[in-house]
């Protein structure tokens, strides 16, 4: 069920999950390979390097609830606790300075863009 699930958000990405799609791909060159609506741990995640062990959501405005940051704290913690890193960010901070949520990834990877 996760699968198809995950199958069909990779057919539907939002504007701002395609614009960080198309920059997370070129970090391939660099060693890192990234996968998108991965499901992991009973959860479906927006994008996973699975060798660094790194997961990165894209959130909307649902996010901001108290019941969406309750559930997200929750759902970080789990992941973390298995071993996973966990990094968000917002609709927002993708479309106004997609360079600069790349160079947060690339520091939580070890790395530098070449």
């Amino acid at each position: 069920m996760a699968n198809q699930l995950a199958r069909q958000f990779r057919r539907s990405p939002t504007l701002t999950e395609r614009a960080l799609w198309s920059e997370l791909r070129k970090l391939r060159a660099n060693g890192y390979h990234f996968r998108r609506q991965v499901p992991i741990q009973g959860f479906i995640v927006d994008f996973a390097c699975l060798r660094q062990r790194l997961i990165v959501e894209v959130d909307g405005t649902q996010h901001r609830t108290p019941q969406g940051v309750r559930a997200d704290t929750k759902r970080d913690q789990h992941l973390h606790w298995k071993g996973y890193d966990v990094l968000r960010f917002t609709n927002a901070e993708v479309k106004d300075n997609l360079p600069g949520v790349i160079a947060s990834i690339l520091l939580s990877l070890g790395a530098t863009r070449e």
